[in-house]
């Protein structure tokens, strides 16, 4: 192989990230996923939470990465502000926003009170929203970049949780409705939808866990690692002609859960399907 087909042939080979990007709910669970990805590709990392990041910073630099961290309350519009005041006069600039803060209540219709119903959505929906219109111009400073917004399979069928699956479905929307009003500013946004991840969003949810998985053709929930892979793509330079665009990661939950359970339990019980 010629120097220069070799050297094409590693610059194929090479993926480009953004040099700084800000990851909510980072303290824990997806969030903590997505950083510490991050941080292992030589991004810098602004970890954002309303719990203390400060520990999973420590891990990201202990590894050789770059990170800070951030208090911030998704809801509060002002704390916003601030955060991304905060990088832009650290930084200098941000290539990429991942929305991933966010709650559940696992409660039926009539079971979901106003104040569950509000903090739902100012967590799930309105910190998405006050983090694009706060990011939104210091990426387009920077050259323009890439929003990752965590949704749910929830926003994408029905779910027994009106809260959450509003939220969800809401966050679709808002992210479709943003990929349109920041092309011009070279920002691309997609929606991630995980299925069941393993995190401590599910403590205490055994039996909803188990009863889910059923219907999972993968049979398992995912790992936080395999959802930070699909982040680390949209973010990066493999993806720069998808904006707009849900990005389902489920084991096939939705596409094809529910027919799934049906098969399962018919070859249990030796039955036919027409």
């Amino acid at each position: 192989m010629s120097e220069a087909v070799h050297a094409a042939a590693v610059h194929a080979d090479t993926v480009r990230y953004p040099g700084t990007v800000l990851v909510t709910g980072a303290a824990g669970g997806m969030g903590a996923a997505h950083a510490r990805a991050l941080g292992a590709r030589g991004v810098h990392v602004c970890a954002a939470d309303v719990a203390d990041a400060g520990p999973l910073v420590r891990e990201i630099r202990a590894a050789g990465g770059s990170a800070s961290a951030h208090e911030l309350d998704v809801a509060d519009a002002a704390a916003w502000a601030r955060v991304v005041a905060e990088i832009r006069t650290e930084r200098g600039e941000l290539g990429g926003l991942v929305n991933n803060a966010g709650i559940s209540r696992r409660l039926d219709f009539m079971a979901t009170t106003e104040d569950v119903w509000e903090t739902v959505m100012r967590v799930n929906l309105h910190g998405p929203f006050h983090g694009m219109r706060a990011a939104a111009p210091l990426m387009r400073d920077s050259g323009g970049g890439s929003i990752v917004n965590i949704s749910s399979i929830s926003g994408q069928i029905g779910y027994f949780s009106p809260a959450y699956s509003a939220s969800k479905w809401g966050l679709t929307g808002l992210s479709k409705s943003a990929a349109g009003n920041f092309a011009a500013w070279g920002i691309r946004v997609n929606s991630v939808h995980p299925g069941l991840v393993g995190t401590t969003l599910l403590d205490g949810a055994d039996a909803f866990v188990a009863a889910a998985v059923r219907s999972v053709p993968a049979g398992r929930t995912a790992r936080p690692e395999e959802i930070a892979d699909t982040v680390l793509f949209l973010l990066s330079d493999r993806s720069t002609y998808l904006t707009g665009a849900e990005v389902t990661v489920d084991g096939g939950l939705v596409s094809n859960g529910l027919y799934h359970r049906i098969l399962a339990d018919t070859e249990q019980t030796g039955g036919d399907l027409g």
